[in-house]
């Protein structure tokens, strides 16, 4: 597959890119403003802004899948919505599927289903409650846009770490370990977001973790 990587500048993105250059795929790596250092082979990296719905339009002609996996800076977390709205506007004009590498927040907690991580503490403390309730709204957009959408929400913790190449995949619960935890490698998250891109399963909304 040829698949554009917003965001491929970032912790996810970047390893998006590496998977599925790994994997064989032909890559666009797309930057706001830092350019990644190194690029695996087949990898082409383009700047480009996110929120110009035309100049993604002209990115996405001709790509398979693009996989989203922006990032506001610091303090503008709110801006995340609108940001995928304009990547959905141009996934929709070129009918081109989209996957969006979101947040935790939207999910449900095990055991209280009418309880959302974005309100539990326990997952989410005070200081990360901005962003987690941004994913929620980044959510929301989705919901409402006509374009070929999935949405992947991690688990509560996503960090760099070893690429196991093994997960768990859920539907819209927080998946948690035995003793509570919820955590993925963000090498492993992008080990299933290509398996998605691959085999896609029809969900538009899953969460994957250990």
């Amino acid at each position: 597959m040829r698949i554009a990587v917003l965001g491929a500048a970032g912790m996810t993105g970047s390893r998006v890119v590496t998977e599925a250059a790994h994997r064989g795929h032909a890559l666009l790596a797309v930057y706001r403003t830092t350019r990644p250092d190194t690029l695996p082979p087949g990898v082409t990296p383009v700047a480009g802004d996110a929120d110009d719905t035309d100049a993604m339009c002209a990115l996405f002609e001709g790509v398979d899948a693009v996989v989203a996996a922006t990032r506001p800076p610091v303090g503008r977390e709110h801006t995340i919505a609108a940001t995928t709205t304009a990547l959905l506007d141009a996934a929709a004009k070129t009918g081109t599927r989209i996957l969006v590498v979101g947040g935790a927040g939207p999910l449900a907690v095990p055991g209280h289903p009418g309880r959302l991580v974005v309100d539990d503490p326990a997952y989410v403390p005070p200081q990360w409650r901005t962003v987690a309730a941004a994913s929620s709204a980044q959510l929301a957009a989705c919901q409402a846009h006509e374009a070929d959408w999935t949405y992947l929400s991690p688990p509560a913790v996503l960090e760099p770490g070893p690429r196991t190449g093994a997960y768990r995949r859920g539907t819209t619960t927080l998946l948690t370990t035995e003793d509570g935890t919820s955590r993925i490698s963000a090498e492993d998250l992008a080990s299933a977001v290509l398996d998605e891109l691959e085999h896609p399963r029809g969900e538009r909304h899953f969460t994957v973790g250990y």
